[in-house]
């Protein structure tokens, strides 16, 4: 990749271990509620409820409050624990005031970060809400590397909308061809940026995806190599 001056970066997923942070925040809150489930059953069931409900948002199909209220009655009821309104409703206020302060950044993410700063203006683009999402880079102790922190509640859009990706590239006052979105979510980040002409790096942990759009990463330290 040349002529690079510009890199943004998804952050849950991508650079923050969601779900390691996650999975702490509920074994922190679930416990201090005396909530008898079995907890590596919770996590089991709740993590692909949880991202499809993110899917259903990022389409704008559910709101926010029905996002944070839903992927737990869903858990629940498949779990068949009878959970009330209000044990939810207390769940899901208690998961967002505890998420950040659990703070596991994935392996070579300081290191990457120190690598490339400075040589290229580093960006954040995230469909989180914007004071979580900011709670959570600073607690992580990585806010003071980004320039700008583009979240979708502030946009009123979510990736992969491309207001999102225009309104990021104009604040960093960069041309899409100067720029990289690198990211874990095929449809969110890698297409999404892809449809504006924007470079791509595709961070592929678990080694789910195949495809010959961009490259492909399952090791952050990869992407140094890519961008010379």
């Amino acid at each position: 990749m040349h002529n690079i001056t510009d890199i943004f970066f998804d952050l849950d997923h991508t650079l923050w271990d969601f779900e390691k942070n996650s999975a702490l925040t509920f074994q922190k809150i679930l416990a201090e509620s005396n909530v008898a489930v079995d907890f590596d059953r919770f996590i089991e069931v709740y993590v692909p409820i949880n991202l499809e409900y993110w899917r259903l948002f990022r389409e704008d199909k559910i709101s926010k409050t029905e996002l944070r209220y839903q992927r737990l009655a869903k858990t629940f009821k498949l779990l068949e624990f009878d959970a009330s309104d209000e044990l939810i409703n207390h769940l899901s206020e208690e998961y967002i005031a505890y998420l950040s302060s659990y703070n596991h950044l994935f392996e070579y993410t300081e290191e990457l970060l120190e690598n490339l700063n400075g040589k290229y203006k580093l960006h954040i683009i995230t469909n989180g809400f914007r004071d979580v999402q900011r709670r959570k880079i600073k607690a992580s102790g990585i806010y003071d590397y980004f320039e700008h922190i583009i979240d979708s509640e502030s946009v009123a859009v979510k990736k992969p909308n491309p207001k999102i990706f225009n309104h990021a590239l104009q604040l960093a006052n960069v041309a899409p061809e100067n720029a990289v979105m690198i990211g874990d979510s095929f449809e969110a980040d890698i297409q999404g940026a892809h449809a504006l002409n924007m470079h791509v790096i595709h961070v592929d942990f678990d080694k789910k995806h195949t495809h010959s759009l961009c490259p492909i990463v399952h090791h952050l330290a990869e992407i140094e190599k890519i961008l010379k």
